[in-house]
């Protein structure tokens, strides 16, 4: 993915390709705005370290400098691998490694699902087996899934069903807990999505996308290679996991339609008002953005901000809906032992 002509240097970049959170509407960015000031308020004085993780092209960092105010003391940092764009804000320092010592809030949007991760599929005898991946993007039977991976199955995704496959998530759990320890103090927030222990996907969800549409994964650099994050296995002590629209919801993001009397007393402000419930909702939408789930991990253990007038946070609710992006919905030819 980012190798030599890997999909993640080319020009366009993902956006070319596919639509996030945050270039659905700039509320994203202002939602995120608002969580970071949430947690500065609990860490006393500033500055305040603010990190992208899976930066792209620094579109989510550029909204939320422009959302703050003013005088916040932020430092802005976008992790990506790819190259800097030319003409981004100088106030974002450009690495290619999550920071250390982060003082403030770490977000990860769309970041853990592209961590690659090993395949499994059960065979005719019922042997969970590694799905392994010709350059076309052919696929035969391994070995059998041994070790750290068959118990990090039987913990989080058993199969027993011939033909039933599992992402195996450990190096996402690995990934995960590596940017939580560069937090010295404040929030950690990875978004994507996801699902969990009671809902797995029978058949997996390993898919490619490119020029917005879903397509077979080949692992040559022209599309997105990507699947589903088991975000409850990332999860460490002290995590919170909910949906997008109820982390928006208590962001102050609605998708409600603004008062018809406004209208008459301020035409203007209602139009605009309608816009923003728009955007709003679509990020909120069931079956779309709004199910992705986002989990939240305090550093310290224990101290999650709260948003003023919103109930406090109810550990890992099961989020109801759909998932964002195509598959697992449908078995997989059989994979040739």
């Amino acid at each position: 993915m980012y190798g030599d002509g890997g999909f993640y240097l080319r020009p366009e970049g993902p956006a070319g390709h596919f639509r996030t959170s945050v270039h659905a509407s700039p509320l994203f960015a202002g939602a995120v705005a608002r969580l970071l000031t949430e947690v500065a308020a609990g860490l006393g004085p500033g500055p305040f370290d603010l990190v992208d993780v899976g930066a792209g092209r620094g579109e989510l960092l550029t909204g939320v400098l422009a959302a703050l105010p003013a005088d916040f003391p932020v430092r802005a940092y976008a992790v990506e691998r790819a190259a800097r764009p030319a003409g981004l804000d100088e106030r974002i320092v450009w690495r290619d490694s999550v920071p250390r010592g982060i003082r403030g809030l770490l977000f990860a949007n769309e970041w853990l699902d592209n961590v690659p991760v090993e395949v499994a599929e059960v065979d005719a005898a019922g042997v969970a087996r590694l799905v392994l991946v010709g350059p076309d993007g052919t696929e035969t039977l391994g070995a059998p899934v041994s070790g750290a991976d068959a118990e990090w199955l039987a913990r989080w995704w058993p199969l027993s069903e011939p033909g039933a496959r599992a992402e195996i998530g450990r190096p996402r759990d690995a990934a995960w807990a590596a940017a939580v320890g560069s937090l010295s103090a404040g929030l950690a927030v990875a978004v994507d999505y996801a699902h969990e222990r009671g809902a797995r996907p029978p058949f997996g969800t390993l898919a490619g996308f490119r020029d917005g549409r879903e397509v077979v994964p080949v692992p040559d650099g022209s599309c997105d290679i990507t699947a589903h994050v088991a975000l409850d296995a990332c999860a460490l002590p002290g995590a919170e996991l909910l949906p997008q629209r109820e982390a928006l919801a208590r962001l102050g993001v609605s998708g409600a339609r603004p008062p018809l009397a406004l209208a008459s007393s301020d035409p203007a402000a209602y139009v605009r008002a309608l816009a923003a419930a728009g955007a709003a909702a679509e990020l909120t939408a069931r079956g779309a953005l709004g199910d992705f789930l986002w989990l939240l991990q305090p550093q310290p253990p224990g101290a999650l901000p709260q948003t003023p007038g919103v109930a406090p946070p109810r550990p890992f609710p099961q989020p109801s809906g759909g998932l964002k992006r195509p598959g697992g919905s449908a078995p997989r030819p059989p994979v040739a032992p």
